[in-house]
């Protein structure tokens, strides 16, 4: 039996899974050729390991068009999570900033990311879904208006910016009912449960999806050799680790290895040490957070962290691990 590797992206659009599986599969090989496995990255290509990509993104089409009817009283709430997240976000990437000495564009930034989070609060005198959505959407313009956050991301407009974090929002708010009773969020995760085989090698989330992916090994518990979160928001502590499911939080039972990697200038990973939040398994499997540092100021791309050598090889590792198993067999 081949080797298992399974990637779950985040936010973001419409993607093309077969594009995305290619070039996830690409940055990796090329980190796992830094890492010195260079046979493994040629097995990737080679169909030696069996890929799988999950894609989710088309579920997140705007929420009015899920026929849920949910109402003001479920966008509110969404509105205020997405609210959270903003602010969190934007407090990360004050972070990510130098303390001192700073220059006069850094000086600026920070003045601008300040501003930005005051935008973010509630107002007395404003109620409703769209006060919430105006609040978000005139902070997300503030700092995509300013020349070091230009076309920060993937996000070329302010709209875009909201749209992407509002799918963690959305997600976290676990509303929006199909015809079947299931929820959005439900549905994503019946995204990642089939393509988790009875023992994959490896599965390897990135943002948005290491929430799905933890909650999903959780509520379906399939044997993992190694997972694998990259630029998680998992920690955070006031909109995202509150509200996982389960709780208390912990290392899903039937993981084998837990590695978490975090850029230091990721304002996504704002809470960086998992250990410190998810208790182990019965087996005593924990979380093992490991510092990664990538070029340039946004940090954040899944495949920024798969081409880096720490990344890269203790996945090759398992992979020729698995390998040679099945081989024994």
């Amino acid at each position: 039996m081949r080797p298992r590797l399974v990637f779950v992206h985040g936010v973001g659009g419409p993607r093309d899974a077969a594009a995305e599986l290619a070039g996830w599969t690409a940055a990796l090989a090329s980190g796992m050729r830094a890492a010195g496995h260079s046979d493994v990255a040629d097995g990737l290509s080679d169909g030696e390991v069996d890929r799988r990509f999950v894609h989710y993104a088309d579920l997140f089409r705007p929420a009015q068009a899920q026929g849920s009817g949910a109402g003001d009283e479920a966008d509110e709430a969404t509105a205020g999570i997405l609210l959270q997240l903003l602010d969190e976000m934007l407090a990360g990437l004050a972070g990510a900033l130098p303390q001192t000495p700073r220059s006069e564009h850094e000086e600026q930034a920070a003045r601008i990311l300040a501003h930005a989070r005051v935008q973010t609060a509630p107002r007395a005198q404003e109620q409703g879904t769209m006060a919430g959505a105006r609040r978000a959407l005139n902070a997300a313009t503030t700092v995509l208006s300013t020349r070091m956050f230009r076309g920060l991301g993937q996000w070329t407009a302010p709209k875009l910016m909201v749209r992407d974090l509002g799918q963690v929002a959305r997600y976290l708010a676990r509303r929006e009912t199909d015809a079947s009773g299931l929820t959005l969020d439900a549905r994503v995760r019946d995204r990642v449960a089939p393509e988790l085989g009875p023992a994959t090698t490896v599965l390897v989330a990135h943002s948005l999806g290491t929430v799905v992916s933890w909650e999903t090994l959780h509520e379906r518990p399939a044997r993992t050799g190694l997972l694998v979160t990259l630029g998680s928001p998992l920690g955070m502590r006031t909109v995202v680790w509150p509200r996982l499911v389960p709780r208390p939080q912990r290392t899903p039972e039937k993981v084998d290895a837990w590695l978490n990697f975090f850029d230091h200038d990721d304002p996504v990973a704002v809470r960086q040490r998992l250990e410190d939040d998810f208790g182990p398994n019965s087996a005593m499997v924990g979380p093992v957070s490991r510092r990664v540092d990538s070029t340039g100021f946004w940090v954040h791309p899944a495949r920024l962290y798969l081409e880096q050598p720490a990344v890269a090889g203790p996945i090759a590792e398992a992979l020729r691990a698995a390998a040679a198993t099945a081989e024994e067999r």
